[in-house]
């Protein structure tokens, strides 16, 4: 074998996401514009951007919520659909349970659609957190579904764990344990994707930055390499480039 065919089969084994031309269009307006991008696993990947810059579109593609679109996506070699599903998990930016449920209620389901999803530890998660695994979904607070929905999320063996504004509805005390929270309870192999406007307070977690303007990526790299090159932190970068 040729080292050109040895660097192109590494190159294949070290790809957990690969976007290629993707394009979403709503009616006659573009959300995503020829986008192009590989994830490798085992990085945590901060996607920023300014309201309908195209971040919720190009999440619920990736997690197999949207399947209408041009261009390729695959998660693992998988094309987004049931397969690749398996694979990621997936929390929107918005609650998803009943009211009348109760923790316990969705670990049960979760248990039956999820192979890879430990019980045990999203218990741990749930009583670390000061939750009520019998306390209706109805008589909590927003803060407090957002961190059930996360305890479920992060309690999946998960190649691709996707969060949508994950502290979004969570008062700053609490972040930084939330945030610790999310760091010791996903699987080093895999690799998170983070979307937030909170950046000051979550952007010490990420190795990897992607900035979405208009559908189209305009900065992608290393968090340090960035820093280091524009001398400023990724909060003051992302006020700077997207200032109005």
């Amino acid at each position: 074998m040729s080292n050109q065919n040895s660097i192109q089969d590494m190159n294949k084994t070290n790809e957990l996401v690969r976007i290629t031309n993707l394009t979403k269009k709503y009616k006659n307006k573009a959300a995503l514009s020829n986008i192009n991008l590989i994830l490798e696993p085992g990085h945590i990947v901060g996607l920023l951007g300014p309201n309908g810059s195209g971040k919720t579109t190009l999440i619920k593609i990736l997690a197999g919520a949207l399947n209408d679109f041009d261009g390729a996506v695959t998660v693992n070699g998988k094309s987004v659909g049931p397969e690749s599903k398996a694979l990621v998990s997936y929390l929107p930016d918005s609650a998803y349970f009943s009211p009348w449920m109760c923790p316990l209620d969705m670990i049960a389901l979760f248990k039956d659609f999820y192979s890879d999803f430990d019980e045990h530890k999203c218990l741990e998660m749930l009583r670390r957190l000061g939750l009520n695994e019998k306390q209706r979904i109805k008589t909590m607070s927003k803060g407090m579904i957002e961190k059930f929905q996360l305890c479920l999320v992060m309690s999946r063996n998960a190649m691709l764990y996707i969060l949508d504004e994950p502290i979004g509805g969570v008062d700053p005390a609490a972040r930084d344990f939330i945030l610790d929270t999310i760091l010791t309870n996903y699987n080093e192999d895999a690799t998170i994707f983070l979307s937030t406007h909170l950046i000051s307070d979550v952007e010490r977690i990420f190795d990897t930055v992607i900035f979405l303007r208009e559908g189209e990526i305009v900065l992608q790299g290393n968090i340090d390499n960035i820093r280091a090159e524009e001398g400023k932190s990724i909060d003051q970068l992302f006020r700077e480039v997207f200032k109005c």
